[in-house]
């Protein structure tokens, strides 16, 4: 059994981690300031044996009594959505809170995960991308600011490695669904899923044409375990090699709804990028490869969401 802090313990991804390292008998401090986490979250762990919860804001520092075998840093608004409303801030926990969670994992002598994104490949000229790839961002556009603070935590994870022989891991994420999705968190799956659910037309930027690879969360989390168990310090990338269109997305989830709502298309926001999906050989040196489909998983993901709209979830 290993003591494992997760910073962002209260988001999207950050609950499942946690459900899925008590499952397997590990103890869990979740640290959150709950400015995207839930405190419904929370409470669903607050009973489970070996969890407990600190509000912590990572941007102003992390003291954890005790010993610490694993620092997970999951803290991040990640949603497009958040870019417009809090960009300093997520540039500020990507580099300031990105430092205190690695100064905790140097003091604890403890391994550092840092989960990264593919957003550090911008709107990229390899397909599919490969760890190798060097990205193609746009510095100063809108979506920057997470591009940026994700490629800046990347590089003071490997600074730290370099320097202090912290024993890191990193991940660069793709796109990742399932339940505890914010409904309004603007990413596409949980937009049009709300959409559906509420008979309201679905939001399709430009043509929607551009490509995704959706990965459902319990997938990304089995990844996540198999990088931080292993001995590749990484990049890794962890998700689904599967192909999918905007719009394919779009039709999906009205036949799995059964919505009469219609699709519109509307503007690109800038610097959106055309395709993204992973190279994922990396990954599969350690074992691991995503298992769920995108039908099967929309259709979990939607019933979540139908419960949280009915009260019953």
């Amino acid at each position: 059994m290993s003591r494992i802090v997760v910073a962002g313990g209260a988001g999207f991804l950050g609950t499942h981690l946690c459900q899925a390292l008590l499952a397997r008998g590990d103890e869990v401090v979740a640290v959150d300031n709950l400015v995207t986490g839930s405190k419904r979250n929370i409470d669903l762990l607050a009973d489970r044996s070996g969890f407990s919860f600190e509000l912590v804001d990572v941007i102003d520092g992390v003291a954890i009594d005790g010993p610490v075998d694993a620092v997970m840093n999951l803290a991040s608004p990640a949603s497009p959505a958040d870019f417009a409303v809090m960009p300093i801030q997520i540039l500020q926990v990507g580099s300031t809170g990105t430092k205190n969670l690695l100064d905790l994992a140097l003091a604890k002598n403890a391994r550092f995960f840092q989960s990264s994104t593919s957003e550090v490949y911008g709107d990229p000229e390899e397909h599919p991308q490969t760890e190798s790839y060097w990205g193609h961002v746009n510095p100063i556009g809108p979506r920057s600011v997470y591009d940026e603070a994700k490629r800046f935590g990347e590089a003071l994870t490997m600074a730290y490695h370099r320097t202090h022989g912290v024993d890191v891991r990193m991940v660069r994420i793709f796109n990742t669904y399932g339940p505890y999705m914010r409904p309004d968190d603007g990413r596409v799956v949980s937009n049009f899923i709300n959409q559906a659910l509420l008979g309201k037309p679905l939001t399709v930027y430009g043509d929607g044409s551009q490509t995704r690879s959706f990965c459902y969360a319990t997938d990304e989390i089995a990844g996540f375990l198999a990088v931080l168990d292993s001995d590749h310090v990484g990049p890794i990338n962890v998700g689904n090699p599967t192909e999918f269109t905007v719009l394919e997305l779009a039709r999906t989830v009205l036949e799995i709804t059964g919505s009469r709502s219609e699709i519109t298309f509307v503007d690109l926001p800038t610097d959106d990028p055309t395709q993204r999906c992973p190279d994922i050989t990396l990954a599969r040196t350690l074992g691991w490869e995503p298992k769920a489909d995108l039908r099967w998983g929309v259709e979990q993901t939607t019933a979540w969401f139908q419960s949280q709209l009915d009260g019953s979830g």
